[in-house]
């Protein structure tokens, strides 16, 4: 089973500091990521995201980078050009709705994460949660979390390899 965690900051310094953290949590092996964003939104509403650079030791390949991306994208309701045309934009939502990510999720998410906030987005593959609590703890973000099930994670991943 795999964890999609969302945690909201106030301030971008916070989030910063959250998401060097959970890099750190990766080596010391309390969480064990398949993908990792920070996401800041700033004052006027507009996204910016950034993932590990080559020093990030992140569980996913170039496919699962992309897939990570487009998942980060579709909660964040980031556009993009190869999705555009057609109906892959609409049929991405239809699968995302199969899983644990509606619309409702997605909702709370864009709420909790509204002009000016930041954003840590984990996709990870174990969490020591009561390690990692701790550790995230002092940065004083939100949590938004939805556990999938690994039938509910395979489905996401076969969706969205579909519309590429």
């Amino acid at each position: 089973m795999a964890d999609l965690i969302v945690i909201a900051f106030d301030s971008e310094t916070q989030a910063e500091a959250a998401y060097n953290e959970v890099q750190a949590l990766q080596n010391d092996l309390v969480v064990e990521l398949s993908g990792l964003a920070l996401v800041k939104v700033d004052g006027e509403g507009k996204t910016h995201v950034e993932y590990p650079g080559t020093t990030g030791k992140i569980g996913v390949g170039a496919a699962g980078g992309a897939l990570f991306g487009m998942l980060v994208g579709l909660l964040f309701f980031i556009p993009f050009a190869g999705l555009v045309f057609g109906g892959l934009f609409g049929a991405l939502f239809a699968g995302i709705d199969k899983t644990g990510l509606n619309a409702e999720f997605r909702d709370r998410v864009k709420s909790t994460v509204s002009a000016g906030k930041s954003a840590v987005v984990i996709y990870a593959s174990k969490v020591t949660e009561d390690k990692f609590a701790a550790a995230i703890a002092p940065y004083q973000g939100t949590i938004v979390q939805t556990s999938l099930s690994e039938e509910d994670e395979k489905a996401l991943i076969h969706d969205l390899s579909d519309a590429k």
